[in-house]
């Protein structure tokens, strides 16, 4: 299977949610057995902030363009196309000071409550 940012960028925003009601920031791409990859846009909030809350699998963040911050846990690093962060199952995280173009892959996989 074969997926691109020009065809995930023409799905976004995503459905209305309760915690997005502008639309979700996320699309899901592709999924097979606990991997899902979605492709997450946090500038397309309305209130301009990354509002995603703890997860209940590992994830991998492939930035794919612009630049901002990435908070995990109480670690805070800079991140910019080519870059790549693990978050694990639970741990608070959240983007910050990105810009409109701010693009990333999200790799969602493993068990409910990480890898072990």
């Amino acid at each position: 299977m074969k997926t691109s940012i020009a065809e995930a960028l023409k799905r976004l925003p995503g459905a209305a949610t309760a915690q997005y009601p502008e639309g979700a920031p996320s699309v899901a791409m592709m999924s097979g057995g606990t991997m899902t990859l979605k492709v997450f846009t946090p500038g397309t909030n309305a209130d301009g902030r990354d509002r995603q809350l703890p997860h209940d699998q590992d994830e991998l963040y492939l930035v794919h363009s612009g630049t901002g911050e990435i908070i995990i846990g109480d670690q805070r690093f800079s991140a910019a196309a080519g870059d790549a962060f693990f978050v694990a199952a639970g741990v608070v995280h959240r983007f910050e000071n990105f810009g409109h173009d701010f693009v990333t892959w999200v790799v969602f996989y493993g068990p409910t409550g990480g890898e072990k």
